[in-house]
């Protein structure tokens, strides 16, 4: 069976939008539903542990793997700092009898869309406004000045291609987004 033939969800969003904690709230409901763990080249922040929240791996090995071909998709999201989400991470998922839902950057969320077609659904989360988003990132007090402006121009550029997407979820209010990506994903799935 071919990687395609699966259903999958993907969760994307600006960084700070809220599309961690959206995914958060659907796993903890949905035991049907599994996190894909993403790969990435960048260091553990405090209290990440590797193959939890990230698959850690150095920047040298992941480049072996994109040669490889382990990846359904990969960016280098910053310079230097590749994410990616692994063949082997969906398959144990589905081999669980698991739907994956990956929380994933704009564009590796456009390359799956574009490989899985109608066995995806792909849901954007937007933030109210680029000022909201900001006062999100420097409320969360792990982000530096330079590294706040860099996100804040990157989410500006990622929310042109929120319309790529099967549906855009302003999120306004945490509780509200949850409960309609909830009523989205069920009619999906046909739960």
């Amino acid at each position: 069976m071919t990687l395609s033939s699966h259903k999958l969800i993907i969760i994307t969003a600006p960084s700070g939008a809220g599309k961690t904690s959206i995914t958060r709230f659907l796993l903890n409901k949905y035991p049907k539903l599994a996190f894909s763990i993403s790969a990435a080249t960048r260091k553990p922040r405090a209290g990440e542990l590797d193959g939890v929240q990230y698959h850690f791996i150095p920047e040298e090995q992941f480049r072996s793997r994109i040669e490889a071909d382990e990846f359904v998709e990969w960016e280098m999201v910053y310079e230097g700092c590749y994410y990616g989400t692994l063949k082997s991470e969906l398959q144990r998922i589905w081999d669980a009898d698991k739907v994956p839902v990956l929380d994933i950057d704009v564009k590796g969320a456009i390359h799956i869309q574009q490989q899985f077609g109608n066995n995806c659904l792909s849901v954007f989360i937007e933030p109210p406004s680029v000022e909201e988003l900001k006062k999100r990132l420097e409320s969360r007090g792990t982000e530096t000045a330079e590294s706040i402006s860099t996100r804040l121009s990157k989410a500006s550029y990622e929310m042109s291609f929120s319309h790529h997407f099967n549906k855009t979820i302003v999120n306004r209010d945490l509780d509200i987004a949850c409960l309609e990506t909830e009523k989205v994903i069920k009619e999906f799935l046909g739960w």
